[in-house]
């Protein structure tokens, strides 16, 4: 879902369950970027000084990890003199990864949150005023407690609970406002590891999925300035690209009961667009939107039954 509709991700479990391996992964299954976008990856790419030997172009999508004692500006941009591209440019039509999210400092974790919503960075210095593209798909994977071992149950840690208190809260509420899917990540049990659960889809398999609802959401998007889900401004959801009748109830009432706000409610929609395109769907019905609240709310929903059904 994050690949198909350009949706940002938050990835919390223990140690070793497989959050930074998914991330690496996330940018093989994104479509090859287009012409122009191509362009504007490698003009980036050229500016930092970054730019791969005998590659002239970068066709594909890039990928940013930067380390959490990364400062302000090496995430959004500066420096001395004329302002040189961060990590959130570097990772521009692709994957910008916040491993070990909390561990950031929250003023740079917050210097995301304008780029999020906008796809650009402005960045000014004394030597001038330099307007960077920034739209990336942003996964954040965070541990559940600073030693990593808390469950439910509480087995296993010896955090106090003000400390993992402490710990959950660096992710502001604000920031977790712009996050659409929130995925617990559960541990890898001896039969995953050893290859007795069978094998997964592969890369190719995935991406060819992705590649289709991409496309259905770019013939939808035609004409418009937007060609991915996660790209569509909540006014034209609301008012043009309409969900099924009666499907918004459970949003609705979310809202009312203060568990979802409005810039939630538009994020709500754009993933159950996606998630519509991925079952080649006309449009959301009430299972879509309840998969998209389940997956940004975390609260268990169950697929509601259609009208007339036993």
């Amino acid at each position: 879902m994050a690949a198909a509709g350009g949706h940002h991700l938050l990835l919390s479990g223990p140690p070793g369950a497989g959050k930074t391996m998914l991330a690496e992964r996330l940018s093989a299954i994104l479509p090859p970027l287009t012409r122009q976008e191509s362009l504007e990856v490698t003009a980036v790419h050229s500016v930092a000084g970054i730019l791969p030997p005998g590659e002239p172009l970068v066709t594909r999508a890039p990928y940013c990890a930067p380390h959490h004692s990364a400062t302000m500006q090496s995430l959004v941009g500066g420096g001395n003199g004329l302002p040189r591209p961060g990590a959130v440019s570097l990772a521009h039509r692709g994957v910008l990864f916040l491993d070990e999210a909390p561990e950031f400092s929250g003023r740079a974790l917050d210097a995301l949150r304008q780029p999020l919503e906008s796809g650009h960075v402005v960045v000014a210095r004394a030597a001038g005023v330099v307007r960077l593209p920034a739209r990336f798909l942003m996964v954040l994977a965070a541990n559940p407690c600073p030693c990593g071992r808390h469950t439910l149950s509480g087995a296993g840690c010896e955090c106090p609970p003000s400390m993992i208190r402490r710990y959950q809260s660096r992710l502001s509420g604000p920031l977790l406002d712009r996050v659409d899917l929130r995925v617990e990540v559960e541990p890898v049990n001896r039969a995953d590891l050893m290859g007795r659960g069978g094998r997964g889809e592969t890369t190719a398999e995935v991406a060819a999925r992705v590649r289709v609802a991409r496309e259905r959401a770019a013939e939808r998007l035609a004409g418009t300035p937007w060609t991915t889900n996660s790209e569509v401004p909540g006014h034209e959801l609301r008012t043009r690209l309409l969900v099924a009748p009666g499907a918004l109830f459970a949003a609705e009432r979310d809202m009312e009961r203060g568990v979802l706000t409005a810039r939630g409610l538009d994020r709500v929609l754009r993933v159950a667009w996606t998630v519509a395109d991925l079952r080649a769907a006309d449009r959301p019905d009430a299972s879509d939107i309840a998969v998209a609240l389940e997956l940004r709310t975390g609260i268990q929903r169950g697929v509601p039954m259609e009208a007339g059904a036993p």
